[in-house]
């Protein structure tokens, strides 16, 4: 079998010498670790190459973000002046008339004749109302005819005393008879002038109550008579300003309603004792009310004028930034950069506020007269921030301002 075999192996083995066998490939063969090491170092050099881009890319933006500036943000200023300010005392008081009534009727009786249109004016002692008084006229013309007779009798008796003729005893009589007359006289007449309703004092007349023809009650009211000018302005303060009042002292009314219209006034009462429960100090004015525009009942803002006067700041409120740690205003002036070059920023500077006046309010520290100011756009300042300033279109820095609507 094996010899079998061998020659079969003999036969298809080729003894010819051209013919190349695997043994003798000329190819050279491969080695794996050079072909890995190759490939990681160009991977390196990649990664070196794109690094380095990376790297040149971020400087440079490092150094335009260093070297950029924002924008100066545009605000309006406003130059801090020191003014002479009136202290004033604020209250809240109620407008009185000095003299005001209810006309009512003292007895009762039919109305007869209302001689007064309602919201009119009356002077002092004008007829407004007349109740029927036909019966104590008639009584009247009684009373009247007695009283002549008694005067008739009075004269005899004292023409026939002088001559004594007769007793004083009946002198005593005819005289007592007589002042009897008068008395008599007198009170028919008082009466027809207790249902006569004339107006006690000159002032302004209210909305009749009454009709003619309709039956009074005694004390059932009939219409209000107010005097209106000059008109009495009621408020109380605290006790620890009582020393800063007097009588004579000035007033300034404000009454809601009439929000352009300013009222002076003088002090003419003060109270003699405190109130116990609040610690107030009542307060009485006289204010001039020549158009009759206050009326009693109304409400008013009173401010008291103090004599002294004192040294303040007063700025916009717009150009005040309010926080819980303090308030601040941003003053505006020259400043130098980081590169040395001067330019117009904003300095943050803490403030202590006092009243307000209308768009103004007091700065008792933190401001000098002289000092720049921005009065708006201050919500996107910071500090040391650029600015530019332009005034064309300025917020409002009025005392007293008149808005359209409020």
């Amino acid at each position: 079998m094996s010899d079998e075999f061998l020659s079969l192996n003999q036969a298809i083995t080729p003894a010819s010498p051209d013919v190349i066998t695997l043994a003798d490939d000329p190819t050279p063969p491969r080695h794996p670790k050079l072909v890995f090491w190759i490939s990681i170092s160009v991977m390196v050099v990649f990664v070196l190459v794109l690094g380095g881009i990376k790297t040149l890319q971020i400087t440079q933006a490092i150094a335009k973000g260093k070297a950029f500036k924002m924008p100066p943000d545009t605000v309006t200023s406003l130059i801090v002046k020191e003014t002479d300010q009136v202290p004033v005392l604020d209250a809240v008081g109620s407008l009185a008339s000095p003299q005001g009534v209810m006309l009512s009727a003292d007895l009762p009786g039919i109305v007869t004749t209302i001689d007064f249109d309602s919201g009119s004016a009356a002077t002092n002692g004008q007829l407004l109302v007349q109740l029927d008084t036909r019966q104590e006229e008639a009584q009247l013309r009684t009373a009247k005819a007695k009283l002549e007779l008694a005067r008739q009798n009075l004269q005899r008796a004292q023409d026939l005393s002088e001559k004594h003729v007769i007793a004083t005893s009946a002198f005593d009589e005819a005289k007592s008879g007589y002042d009897a007359a008068v008395a008599s006289v007198d009170e028919t007449q008082a009466t027809i002038d207790r249902k006569t309703i004339r107006a006690p004092f000159s002032g302004a007349i209210g909305i009749r109550q009454i009709n003619v023809g309709q039956y009074l009650k005694s004390g059932d009211p009939i219409v209000q008579l107010e005097s209106l000018d000059p008109i009495y302005v009621n408020f109380a303060l605290p006790q620890q300003y009582l020393g800063n009042l007097s009588v004579g002292q000035e007033v300034r009314i404000q009454a809601d309603g009439l929000p352009d219209k300013v009222f002076m006034g003088t002090i003419n009462a003060i109270n003699s004792i405190v109130d116990t429960s609040t610690r107030n100090i009542q307060v009485q004015a006289t204010v001039r009310n020549t158009g009759h525009l206050l009326r009693s009942g109304m409400f008013a803002a009173v401010q008291t004028l103090l004599p002294e006067k004192k040294h303040v700041v007063l700025i916009p409120a717009t150009s005040i930034q309010y926080a819980p740690y303090g308030d601040s205003v941003f003053v505006i002036e020259q400043m130098k950069g980081p590169d040395g070059v001067d330019y117009l920023g904003v300095r943050e500077q803490s403030v202590v506020l006092g009243k307000t006046h209308g768009d103004q309010i007091e700065v008792l520290k933190g401001l000098k007269d002289g000092d720049q100011i921005a009065t708006a756009g201050i919500f996107k300042l910071r500090q040391g921030g650029a600015v530019n300033i332009n005034n064309s279109v300025q917020p409002g820095n009025n005392p007293e301002p008149k808005p359209e609507q409020s």
